[in-house]
């Protein structure tokens, strides 16, 4: 076997040498990527952003004392991430940067975020620190909502039903239909209303009362005043007194006016009036 001369063996450990430390730098590189990501996601991931991994938990809204760290980290982070780059725009939101964070969305929601898509629409749709867009927005909630954002689809049939630019509540309708099976309570109850009332389709009571007891199941406070109000008229299936009651009853602890109006109805069912129909008082079980 032919031995290599001392140079040779001298360059050769110096060329694994430059190796080592360039993969060293490469992997402490990915791993400060990584931190920069980490640190983004703890202080302004958004709990509704499909993109966010299951261990992550995210905030609703990103405390006034992370903001700083959320977009200095954010920033850094969203070079390799669309989700980052969403969440940039979240903290520049938060701090009140409108521009900002309206170009943060734009280059998150061209990479395909659907969270950044519902961000933005909502922004141009109310015309926030910006033209308001009603047309736009209607676009990137639709955009949104056929590739499964619960989110867009609610945002959709909202703008159907709010006077504003025109909507097919039909096509509205069926996007709801997609983002209930998400199990998405908020989807699950406006599909619910809108199967009460007959929007973008025929009236159906008994799929309505479906949609609002899956809702209500999951905490939704209107989903369940409404469940108290089909219990209570027999509407969509049987009628149930007792049950309307546990539904008003939970809703009314969410905070749910309706709800509390409706017991104290179950509870001082009698009105009685003056001449005039002037109510005098409440006669109570």
């Amino acid at each position: 076997m032919r031995r290599r001369s001392a140079a040779a063996a001298i360059i050769g450990g110096f060329g694994v040498a430059v190796l080592v430390l360039a993969g060293a730098s490469i992997g402490a590189l990915a791993r400060d990527q990584s931190a920069d990501l980490v640190l983004c996601d703890r202080v302004a991931a958004d709990p509704t952003d499909p993109d966010k991994p299951a261990d992550v938990t995210g905030v609703s809204q990103i405390a006034a004392a992370d903001v700083a760290t959320a977009i200095r980290f954010c920033k850094i982070a969203a070079a390799g991430s669309q989700r980052a780059l969403y969440e940039l725009g979240r903290a520049y939101a938060a701090s009140g940067q409108v521009p900002e964070a309206i170009g943060a969305y734009r280059k998150a929601a061209d990479r395909g975020s659907t969270a950044a898509m519902v961000a933005l629409g909502l922004i141009l749709a109310a015309g926030s620190g910006t033209a308001k867009d009603e047309a736009q927005a209607r676009a990137l909630f639709e955009r949104a909502a056929k590739a499964g954002n619960a989110r867009g689809a609610i945002n959709l049939a909202a703008m159907s039903g709010s006077g504003g630019t025109p909507s097919d509540p039909a096509e509205a309708r069926a996007l709801l239909s997609q983002a209930a099976e998400t199990n998405s309570p908020e989807a699950q109850f406006q599909l619910g209303l809108m199967l009460a009332n007959g929007i973008g389709g025929p009236k159906d009571d008994v799929a309505a009362r479906a949609m609002f007891e899956k809702a209500a199941a999951q905490g939704h406070a209107d989903a369940l005043d409404w469940m108290g109000s089909f219990a209570e008229n027999g509407r969509g299936g049987p009628q149930d007194t007792g049950a309307a009651k546990t539904y008003y009853e939970k809703a009314a602890a969410l905070g749910n006016e309706d709800a509390k109006a409706a017991l104290h109805r179950l509870k001082c069912p009698w009105v009685v009036k003056d001449k005039r129909g002037n109510v005098l008082t409440d006669i109570c079980l």
